[in-house]
């Protein structure tokens, strides 16, 4: 194989999710589309690297400040769901549920990990909040010990503001089976348990 389809391979492969049979098959995609197909393909990256920046009052990727949400005037602003990253807000919205806002910390704490409360978005979560106007804070972390850790930290906090402070309910997932459930999500979807 020559050295430019193996870096070419090489390069697709460290995006999340492409191993090896995957970005074989998208350099070999590449090297047979058309010149246009290409160029469009690399100005659209490049777009998309150049014009979406932070909303400057929830975090979220936006071409526009305030992003789209924080400027909706559907949106409940009293009400912000508190996820860890942009693809999380993502996932919140396709349920099309929640009518709230959003604050995107950009991480989890982890102290294995020398990430702390001023690592991630915290402090303007804080500040947002302490502004007032704010009637609950919506903790939609996952459930792993980094999202433990920062949903405890955040919790904390946010109880001495004196502000309502929620977290999803976490449990077995709709088809899912008893059986094959692990003991922290039976016990999340026991005392998340609701009146029938």
């Amino acid at each position: 194989m020559s050295r430019p389809l193996e870096a070419l391979i090489k390069a697709l492969k460290k995006f999340p999710g492409v191993g090896e049979k995957t970005a074989t098959r998208y350099a070999f995609y590449i090297l047979n589309a058309n010149q246009e197909e290409i160029e469009d393909l690399v100005v659209t990256i490049s777009k998309v690297r150049e014009k979406l920046r932070l909303c400057s009052n929830c975090f979220n990727l936006t071409d526009m400040d305030p992003c789209s949400i924080c400027s909706d005037p559907r949106r409940d602003k009293r009400c912000i769901c508190v996820v860890e990253s942009p693809l999380d807000l993502v996932a919140v919205e396709k349920a099309a549920h929640f009518r709230g806002v959003y604050h995107v910390l950009h991480g989890l704490l982890s102290p294995l990990d020398a990430v702390g409360p001023e690592d991630i978005r915290f402090s303007e979560l804080i500040e947002r909040v302490g502004k007032g106007g704010i009637s609950e804070v919506i903790l939609a972390l996952n459930p792993t010990v980094e999202g433990e850790a920062t949903a405890a930290y955040i919790g904390d906090r946010l109880n001495e503001v004196g502000v309502k402070v929620s977290r999803i309910a976490y449990g077995i997932p709709v088809g899912g089976s008893l059986e094959y459930s692990d003991p922290l999500t039976l016990t999340r979807a026991l005392e998340n348990r609701k009146d029938f």
